[in-house]
């Protein structure tokens, strides 16, 4: 397992990170998801990445259980402020009250006595980024004085924004997280990087399978954002790897963990056997027939790409919904 330095932190960080938002699913069992976690950390990675958004507090709860038995020093983890619920005027809330109570709330679920990262969770959503200058990360930066979290983070998926923020922010950034922006279809993140580390900001890179997009694209549930260029794109591609049997998900987690610049790649999963699937694919890379098919369909669905992303989509259909609320 390769490890970065997280931007100017102190933190080592694996280069596979363990996503748990899976952890919320309905579907999660307790004992493979502590079988999943715990195959991962003893394969190299450490740094663990949840939030209160995802199952709605079910995500921590899981998790703290799974930790409960593993020494302390042996993970990072890192957590959110700003999303919680799915009805949509209970969805964000990004006041220094609540920010406060969340972070007690997290450190109650999931017991680990304190948070490496603490970062406020999709920017973009707030109804001005002043709530987030004048509150959230105020409240953070007490958090943090306070001995709750060592570092404070920011995480969202449109790039502009989170650079915005960092400019305008009077405390000080440590870690930026995105998420489907170094990917197959979508690479963008790469761009913004180089700034960001001339910052001395880690760079958390998230979904590099796309939120399914490359898992099962036949499947994708109905709330992902994904405009139809990238799902067809995506289709295509998959049918184009079974033709060579070859796995389209394998790879786009190598394409996702090759990337130069993020610190560290999460990767979510709640299942023993995927999470060793991505191990081998890390550590062991592909072999040369997987290595001509990724060429490949890189060249032919995802290079002639005009719409390689879905910014502004869910932001509308948010902002149509609370008008209504």
């Amino acid at each position: 397992m390769k490890y970065n330095r997280l931007g100017c932190t102190d933190m080592m960080v694996s280069q596979l990170g363990f996503g748990g938002s899976a952890f919320g699913s309905p579907q999660v069992v307790s004992e493979e998801a502590s079988k999943t976690l715990r195959l991962a950390l003893d394969n190299g990675v450490n740094y663990i990445d949840t939030a209160p958004w995802y199952g709605f507090g079910k995500a921590e709860f899981v998790l703290g259980k799974v930790l409960s038995s593993v020494p302390r020093t042996s993970y990072y983890v890192g957590t959110k402020v700003g999303r919680y619920q799915p009805e949509t005027k209970n969805m964000f809330d990004f006041s220094a009250e609540k920010t406060i109570w969340s972070v007690d709330e997290s450190l109650r679920k999931i017991g680990c006595g304190y948070f490496d990262i603490i970062q406020v969770h999709d920017i973009e959503f707030a109804e001005s980024l002043d709530v987030i200058v004048h509150e959230t990360l105020p409240a953070l930066q007490k958090v943090k004085k306070a001995g709750k979290a060592r570092y404070i983070g920011i995480t969202g998926y449109q790039l502009d924004v989170l650079e915005t923020l960092i400019e305008r922010s009077k405390v000080k950034i440590d870690t930026v997280l995105s998420y489907c922006r170094c990917c197959l279809h979508d690479t963008s993140l790469l761009d913004v990087v180089p700034r960001l580390k001339a910052r001395g900001i880690g760079v958390i890179d998230a979904a590099g399978v796309g939120m399914g997009l490359y898992a099962y694209p036949e499947a994708l549930p109905t709330w992902h954002p994904a405009p139809s260029s990238i799902r067809d794109a995506c289709k295509r591609a998959d049918v184009f790897c079974r033709e060579n049997g070859v796995n389209l998900s394998k790879l786009a987690v190598y394409f996702n963990l090759n990337q130069e610049g993020a610190d560290t790649h999460l990767i979510g999963c709640s299942e023993a056997q995927v999470m060793q699937e991505n191990l081998n694919v890390c550590i062991n890379g592909l072999n040369s027939k997987e290595k001509k098919v990724l060429d490949d369909i890189t060249k032919i669905y995802f290079k002639p790409l005009v719409m390689r992303n879905w910014e502004g989509i869910e932001l509308k259909k948010y902002w149509r919904k609370m008008n209504q609320v």
